[in-house]
């Protein structure tokens, strides 16, 4: 929770400072501000923004380039306000071409994120790892992230840009022109590499020899599931897990919503039950009525405190 809080550091600051420690760094996917702060109480470094779960949890639409610019970079406010984690976000395709890009990178800067990842695919693009997906050529994909890189430069320095491609997984779409991609957008300025797909242990593995950069994976989808020591031993710098939070809500929501309709308001008394063992059991203190408290006490009149006396309802405890 922000509220009064601050960081010494900017965020691009903090996200370099991970990024050069031995990896891999393993950021989970949060889709709002809620799950963004259970990540961080959970004691994640780091946090990323879904572009699939932002589309639906926003929108209740998939991951078809159906959020705009102002709705993607609204949702990275939010989550970046929200905790004191540097946040990595889906940028998509930079919402158009290497102009758009530059305004893209300028919107998420002043969003407070401390990195975005750009894709090659043609607009209006598609969840990387849902067949149909196509890709604009290597030059010009290789211009906005030279767009991306002077954007940046002229505000933020360290904001942290990965360069996407999603050539493997295109129509008849090969590893080695992914490869290559990645190694021209690395040259054109980005940070990290990011192919997007690899399907099989083998294909992880020559993007990890063949890239010439540090390599940003996203363990999902059709992607192989690896390990924290199998990753440092390939050399993978950052790895993502984007679904990770949504996948458990929509489970854990869906389970509920089922009991609720087959057991009615006893369900309600279960999951009160479940919840009074859980460490988040206290919403009222999760949610930060604490910090409100500790506040109000340091700049209201004394006499608005007495609200708190002979008062039925949850009594917050001053929190720093």
């Amino acid at each position: 929770m922000r509220l009064g809080l601050g960081q010494s550091k900017p965020p691009t600051s903090r996200l370099r400072e991970l990024l050069a420690q031995p990896g891999p760094l393993v950021v989970p996917g949060c889709y709002n501000a809620l799950s963004a702060r259970i990540l961080e109480g959970a004691g994640f470094p780091a946090l990323y923004m879904t572009g699939y779960g932002t589309s639906l949890a926003m929108l209740g639409l998939p991951d078809a380039g159906l959020a705009t610019l102002t709705e993607m970079a609204l949702n990275a406010k939010f989550i970046a306000a929200a905790t004191g984690l540097p946040l990595i976000a889906d940028a998509d395709t930079g919402h158009g071409n290497a102009l758009n890009v530059i305004r893209t990178v300028e919107e998420f800067i002043r969003a407070g994120a401390a990195g975005i990842h750009l894709e090659d695919q043609v607009a209006p693009k598609r969840c990387g790892h849902v067949a149909g997906r196509e890709v604009i050529p290597r030059a010009e994909a290789a211009r906005k992230i030279a767009a991306a890189a002077d954007a940046r430069a002229k505000l933020d320095p360290d904001f942290v840009i990965i360069a996407r491609t999603d050539a493997r997984g295109a129509h008849d779409g090969s590893l080695d022109e992914a490869i290559d991609r990645a190694n021209a957008y690395l040259d054109a300025g980005a940070d990290l590499a990011f192919v997007e797909g690899p399907a099989s242990l083998a294909e992880v593995e020559a993007v990890c020899a063949r890239v010439k950069g540090p390599v940003f994976y996203n363990m999902t989808g059709i992607s192989p599931r690896l390990t924290e020591a199998e990753m440092a031993s390939l050399g993978i710098a950052v790895c993502i897990l984007p679904s990770f939070t949504l996948r458990a809500t929509v489970m854990a929501v869906h389970d509920a919503a089922v009991a609720l309709r087959e057991q009615g308001t006893a369900a309600q008394r279960a999951l009160d039950e479940r919840l009074a063992k859980h460490p988040l059991g206290n919403l009222h203190d999760f949610a930060g009525f604490g910090r409100v408290r500790a506040l109000e006490a340091c700049y209201l009149p004394a006499e608005a405190m007495t609200k708190y006396e002979n008062a039925l309802g949850h009594q917050p405890q001053a929190a720093d």
